[in-house]
């Protein structure tokens, strides 16, 4: 496949938001005090261009066609925003600010606290025909023991098709295969106040969620901080594994079309009661989530959330949700590399019908 350069190759939607220079943030998030570059109409549809971080970090030279030439790439098919993002003079703090480039704020008009923000994934279009997987120093699931050299490890993976190859060992002509799912890692709302929040750890507002269940066709609710919401997206995947132990899964650029559509106070606590933080939908599941630095109390936050969830949305009364929960329900961990780590459970909707 061809690259896709800002602005060529397919675009889904009648409005176009590039991942160009004026249009992204690099290692936090939008707050309150931050000016959209977009506004749209709630129910709008929106193709987005993300950019992957790797390969742009200080510690791959932060020269992307010099880094992706050393596993093959030739330069037509590394990213043109990519480029010029790493070459630029953005004011980012590689010791205080996060990796991540996200693409926005989108501000939806009529959005105001109280209101949940559905931003539905329409489609992920890969970007680029690689992606990489990397581990750093004091970082992951495994922080001290891996990487276990000295230097950050980036392991390359190819796409073809929908299927990822990988190396099983440097040098080796043998090879992984895994089904490639690309999906947005970072999905969220500005934070209420003027401080753009990092964008490692996630929160109430969404941002780092790593939840790859968010693939096309899935909706994430996230609870609106501030008039028009001032939506963003980023940190691009092409697969993942729940709990992300390396610290990165296989991270790359992705197209993504998105639709946002309101969904007032009154009416979200009619669907699914008080929704404190992100909630995901799936054909097949409802998805509350637990966020919190020690994983044993974002499970106990995600069981909680779900049994509001059952109360509100089926009429459970609270030892039945919890006995429903017990039996049928998976809660599985989304990631825990990103300081404030999640868990996610696995409603199944078949179960209401």
């Amino acid at each position: 496949m061809r690259a896709l350069q800002p602005g060529a190759g397919p675009i889904r939607a009648g409005i176009y938001l590039s991942a160009e220079a004026g249009n992204v943030l690099w290692g936090r998030l939008p707050c309150g005090a931050d000016d959209p570059v977009l506004e749209v109409e709630p129910g709008a549809e929106v193709t987005v261009d993300t950019i992957s971080h790797e390969g742009l970090l200080e510690d791959q030279g932060r020269d992307p066609r010099a880094f992706f030439a050393r596993h093959g790439v030739p330069p037509e098919a590394v990213l043109a925003d990519a480029v010029a993002l790493a070459a630029s003079e953005y004011p980012r703090d590689a010791d205080t600010d996060g990796p991540h480039v996200v693409t926005g704020p989108i501000a939806v008009r009529g959005a105001r606290p109280g209101d949940l923000l559905k931003v539905t994934v329409l489609e992920a279009l890969p970007r680029v025909p690689y992606g990489i997987v990397s581990s750093r120093h004091g970082r992951g699931a495994l922080p001290g023991e891996f990487p276990e050299g000295r230097e950050t490890v980036s392991i390359f993976a190819a796409l073809d098709g929908g299927t990822i190859t990988m190396a099983r060992s440097a040098g080796a002509e043998e090879s992984v295969r895994f089904p490639a799912a690309p999906f947005p890692g970072i999905v969220g709302v500005a934070a209420a106040g003027t401080e753009r929040p990092h964008s490692v750890p996630p929160g109430l507002f969404g941002g780092n969620l790593d939840i790859r269940l968010l693939v096309a066709g899935a909706s994430v609710y996230l609870p609106v901080q501030v008039p028009g919401a001032l939506a963003y997206v980023g940190d691009p995947h092409f697969a993942q594994g729940d709990g992300e132990v390396a610290l990165t899964a296989v991270e790359a650029s992705l197209r993504l079309t998105l639709r946002f559509e309101l969904v007032r106070a009154d009416a979200a606590a009619a669907a699914f009661g008080h929704v404190v933080g992100p909630l995901v939908e799936t054909e097949e599941y409802l998805v509350p989530t637990g966020l919190d630095v020690d994983l044993r109390e974002a499970m106990k936050k995600a069981v909680r959330a779900a049994i509001a969830l059952l109360e509100a949305r089926y009429g459970m009364d609270r030892a039945h949700a919890l006995a429903y929960l017990s039996a049928a329900t998976d809660f599985d961990i989304s990631q825990v590399v990103d300081r404030v780590t999640g868990v996610h459970a696995r409603i199944r909707k078949a179960d209401f019908a």
